[in-house]
C-alpha cells in the first residue's frame, strides 16, 4: 500500500504541476487521505477475519465493503451539498482513486487467500 500510495502522490504532484488544478481537484489531498484509512480499515478488517474466522472472511470482507460503500456516499453527498462547484471534477477524482484503492485491495485479498489456501493444502494449519 505503501508503493501505491507513494505512486500516486507523484503521478497527482506531476499532474498539479504540469496542469495545474484543471484535471485535479483541490481536495485531492484529503481524498487521498480518506482512501488510504478505508483501505487500511477494510484490510485490517479482512485480516481479522482470515486470521479468527477463516470459514466466515466473506461476512468480514463484505461488511467492510458496506462500510466503505456507506462513508464514500457521505463524502460525495456532503460535498455536493456544500460545494456547487467543480462536481464534475471531484467526482472523477473521487472515483479514480476508489477502483485504484479497490482493485489494489482485491488484489491484496486474493494474495492473503492464496497464501493460507496453499497452507491448507499442505497441511500445516
Amino acid at each position: 500500500m505503501i508503493l501505491l500510495t507513494g505512486g500516486l502522490v507523484v503521478v497527482i504532484s506531476l499532474l498539479v504541476g504540469f496542469t495545474g488544478y484543471e484535471l485535479v481537484h483541490t481536495y485531492i489531498w484529503y481524498l487521498l487521505g480518506f482512501f488510504i484509512f478505508l483501505t487500511g480499515f477494510a484490510h485490517y478488517v479482512a485480516h481479522l477475519g482470515l486470521k479468527h474466522d477463516s470459514e466466515n472472511l466473506q461476512a468480514y470482507y463484505f461488511s467492510s465493503m458496506g462500510l466503505r460503500m456507506v462513508f464514500c456516499i457521505i463524502v460525495i453527498f456532503v460535498y455536493r451539498y456544500f460545494h456547487e462547484e467543480h462536481i464534475v471534477q471531484f467526482v472523477f477524482n473521487f472515483f479514480t482513486l476508489y477502483f485504484i484503492y479497490t482493485a489494489f485491495e482485491i488484489y491484496a485479498l486474493l494474495s492473503n487467500l492464496r497464501q493460507n489456501s496453499k497452507k491448507q493444502m499442505r497441511g500445516d494449519e
